[in-house]
Formats: C-alpha cells, sequence, structure tokens
C-alpha cells in the first residue's frame, strides 16, 4: 500500500513516527511518502518537507507568509498527484491540511485524519467541511468523540499516543544524567517555554526572572527540536540556568517542577507527573483575535480533559513575574503538590491506556482492506 502522510511541528513529527511504525508492523511492504521531521525520518519512508520550512506562529505571521503558505499547498498537491496514494494521512496541522483535504477529497483520494483538528476551540462550523472531506477521523482526546456526535460525525476514539510514547521510552539513570549535565544535586524546575522563536522569546525572558528568586533550585531550559542551540545562548549568557538539548522527556523524568509554555507540552509533563505552571503570551494582536474566536474556558489540554482548573494557566496579562512567583511557590508546596499528583492520575485514567498508534495503524489497514 501506498501511504502519504502529512505532518507538522515537532508533536506530529513525533505522532506521525510512532504511527509509521505501527504501519510498517503491519504491512512491510508499506511505501510512506510524508512532510514531517527527523523523526519520522529515522523510521523510513521519503520526506517530502520537513516541518521546519513551514512553522509560522500567530495570525500576523501567517498573513506575512501567505505567499510562502500557497506555495506549500501548490507543491504538496502535485507531490500527491505523482505519488498517487492509496491513502493519505492527515496529522493535526489544521490550517495546512484541510486545505490539501479538501481538494484531495474532490480528486477521489481517500481521506484520513489522525489527531483531529480543534474545531471544539473555534470556529465549529468547519466540522461541516471535515464531514465532508474526511473518509475517517480518528481523535485522542475523550470529549472529542461525544463533541462530533452532536454533528452527527463517527469517529473513532483511539487513546492518546503520548501514553505510548512515555511508557516506551528508555529510563535513564539520575545520577548519570546530572553528571553529564553538570546538574548538581538541587531539585530541578524544567523551563518549556515552547518550539517557535517567536513564543520561546517571549517565555523565556519572565520564566528566567525565577532563577534568582528560587536559588535552592535548579532551573534547566529544555530546548526544542525545532532550534538550534545557538538560538539560545542569548538566554544562557551570565545565567545559572542549564540548558539540555532535545532530551525534555528525560529532563521531565527527575524535575520536580516546571513551568510550561501551552501545548502539547502540558499533558507531557502531567504525565510524567510533574507539578506545573501554565504560561503563553502572544502579541497583542493576536491575542485580541485569538479572545473573540476562542469559545473554551481553559488553554491547556490537561484543563481542557479534566473539565476544571489542574494547572494554573497564566495567560497574556496574567502572565507576569510576581504571578508567576507566586504560582511556582504553590506548586512547591506539599499540599498542592499532593492535589495534583491525584488529578493528574484521574487525568490518565481518562486518556484511555495504551495503543493509541497501534489502533490506528490497524483500522487504517483494515479500512483499506475492506
Amino acid at each position: 500500500m501506498k501511504y502519504y502522510i502529512i505532518a507538522g511541528e515537532a508533536s506530529g513529527d513525533l505522532h506521525g513516527a510512532n504511527l509509521m511504525k505501527e504501519i510498517f508492523k503491519k504491512d512491510p511492504e508499506a511505501n510512506i511518502r510524508f512532510w514531517g521531521g527527523d523523526l519520522m525520518s529515522n523510521v523510513g519512508g521519503t520526506i517530502v518537507s520537513h516541518y521546519k520550512e513551514r512553522a509560522f506562529m500567530g495570525f500576523i505571521e501567517v498573513i506575512m507568509n501567505l505567499r510562502k503558505i500557497f506555495g506549500f499547498i501548490n507543491f504538496c498537491k502535485t507531490d500527491i498527484d505523482k505519488f498517487k496514494p492509496d491513502v493519505i494521512i492527515f496529522i493535526d496541522n489544521s490550517g495546512f491540511n484541510l486545505r490539501i483535504a479538501k481538494w484531495a477529497k474532490e480528486k477521489g483520494y481517500r481521506t484520513n485524519y489522525y489527531i483531529a483538528p480543534q474545531v471544539w476551540a473555534s470556529r465549529a462550523g468547519r466540522v461541516e467541511a471535515i464531514k465532508r472531506d474526511i473518509d475517517k477521523m480518528f481523535v485522542i482526546l475523550p470529549f472529542e468523540k461525544d463533541f462530533y456526535k452532536k454533528y452527527y460525525y463517527d469517529v473513532e476514539f483511539v487513546g492518546h499516543p503520548l501514553i505510548d510514547g512515555i511508557a516506551g521510552r528508555t529510563q535513564i539513570d539520575e545520577q548519570d544524567f546530572r553528571d553529564e549535565f553538570e546538574l548538581g544535586e538541587k531539585e530541578i524546575i524544567a523551563l518549556l517555554p515552547g518550539s517557535r522563536k517567536q513564543e520561546i522569546t517571549k517565555m523565556l525572558s519572565t520564566m528566567l526572572l525565577m532563577v534568582e528568586k528560587f536559588p535552592n533550585y535548579q532551573f534547566v531550559i529544555a530546548g526544542a527540536p525545532s532550534q538550534t542551540k545557538e538560538f539560545y545562548k542569548d538566554f544562557l549568557e551570565g545565567s545559572k540556568v542549564k540548558f539540555i538539548d532535545n532530551r525534555t522527556y528525560d529532563l521531565l523524568s527527575i524535575s520536580h517542577a516546571a513551568l510550561v509554555t501551552s501545548g502539547t507540552a502540558t499533558l507531557e509533563t502531567a504525565l510524567f507527573k510533574v507539578p506545573q505552571v501554565v504560561c503563553y503570551k502572544g502579541s497583542w494582536i493576536s491575542y485580541q483575535i485569538a479572545k473573540r474566536i476562542i469559545t473554551l474556558d481553559y488553554i491547556s489540554l490537561v484543563n481542557l480533559i479534566m473539565d476544571e482548573e489542574v494547572v494554573t494557566e497564566l495567560i497574556q496579562n496574567d502572565f507576569t513575574e510576581k504571578k508567576l512567583e507566586h504560582e511556582l511557590q504553590m506548586i512547591l508546596s506539599v499540599d498542592k503538590r499532593n492535589e495534583m499528583f491525584e488529578d493528574y492520575f484521574d487525568l490518565e485514567n481518562k486518556l484511555g491506556g495504551k495503543g493509541a498508534s497501534e489502533k490506528t495503524a490497524r483500522l487504517i489497514i483494515e479500512n483499506l482492506k475492506s
């Protein structure tokens, strides 16, 4: 079978890689062509475009790069037509993927979507287009199946792939890890400032103000796979903070607490049972636009899945030095930590257990054969 997979960003690359592994297990002769990243490349297949080439953040930057974005869209359509896949698998990245899906469905290609567009957050009217353009939808958040049911669209809840990724990782020796990166013996507070340059710059400047306020802890920046170590140099000069590149899971596995930019990282941090403060600050214009179209009470996946405030969210004007210091102090207290640990275990149970990648690959292949 011929599979064409389109993923964007680091998280899409991770989930795409795990899905590809399962496809190859079930279909050893699979011919996979994909848009993704290094993790997918390491599994096999043929890469068409790396997600780093398409990493545009916020409404303003997207508008400024529209010509380049439409160039990618046109190239993708041409490439699909040359490859003639048996199925196109879209992973997250809805702004790009839904445009390709509309064209692909009109051309008669079989379309599957893994990790659904977050239409439950804003512009629910897009569900009708999704119903029209996507043959099979595989969702990873427990509330999504009920959401789509309201629109008479039957989707498959397969569980969250992060559970597999975390459970299957190689365990590290904490002391060896500390020695390798000269972390000393202090408890570690991980800083996860995001994956794009603009958000990292905005988030880290405030996060790093905590280093002097909590001298009994070792602060460590988790480098994003989408950025080079060189990019972080300015943040490290003259600072007591440490930097670890592309080892976020290993860092979280030994962390005492974390300051996390909103996104997939909030859920990853929760699954490692690390108390966290969720942070986010975008440009004023992007925030004003988002505030008017997003209909959610929360922005972190942890709170959305639990439908209550399990982790504190410091968003836009609330993301200040004073409030961050207060909330960090809170998650370092014993009572708050115990409360958060209990909520984290409930969260993991809601996510449906292991096997998301395997189940999705099996259903895709079964549908192709039927």
